[in-house]
């Protein structure tokens, strides 16, 4: 062999070893970048889990209190519309407890609580108010009673009271509580069926 093909012989081993290095080098690196890619896309697909899970818990978070929102806005709205409806009702009822206070059943319904209040009294010695509005009506069951009546100072839109001071009774058969006491009461079941 000549120096010539001794050289090339060289330079191709040389060159064939270098390649081999330079390819391991190369996959080294690659192999490297690899598991440092794989790492990092682990990491990211964790990140992305974690982000879509928190994301999903405020969505739910935020679905829930507009939910909630809504519920009370709902609620209160009803609740104004009851209210409304329900003063309505009642004066009406007022009305209608007018035009009862006119007719003749009125003054036999006032006779009958008076009667009952001197049951109760058992001879006690008490005062017997009726309401100013029914001025009119006061010589009329005074006699049918028998009792002395007096006119109240206090509106108490109808019907009677009575106090007993020996045993500090009041007999109250008086509109103007009854009606407070139901207005208070009376709630307006039905329709949207929130409560």
């Amino acid at each position: 062999m000549n120096i010539e093909k001794k050289l090339e012989f060289l330079r191709d081993s040389a060159m064939e070893e270098a390649r081999a290095k330079g390819n391991a080098i190369i996959k080294q690196h690659e192999d490297a970048l690899n598991r440092v890619f794989e790492q990092h896309r682990s990491e990211a697909m964790h990140q992305m889990d974690t982000r879509i899970k928190a994301e999903r818990i405020s969505a739910k978070q935020q679905l829930n209190m507009a939910s909630s929102k809504a519920g009370l806005e709902l609620k209160k709205s009803l609740g104004e519309t009851q209210t409304e409806l329900k003063k309505k009702l009642f004066a009406e009822v007022r009305e209608l407890l007018d035009e009862y206070m006119k007719t003749p059943e009125y003054e036999e319904l006032l006779v009958s609580y008076i009667r009952s209040a001197v049951r109760f009294a058992k001879g006690d010695e008490m005062v017997i108010y009726i309401n100013p509005s029914d001025e009119g009506k006061k010589a009329s069951l005074e006699e049918r009673t028998g009792m002395t009546l007096t006119i109240s100072k206090e509106d108490f839109i109808g019907g009677v009271r009575c106090v007993i001071h020996k045993r500090n009774i009041l007999v109250d058969h008086a509109f103007k509580e009854a009606l407070a006491t139901e207005f208070h009461n009376f709630n307006l079941k039905g329709g949207a069926g929130i409560e």
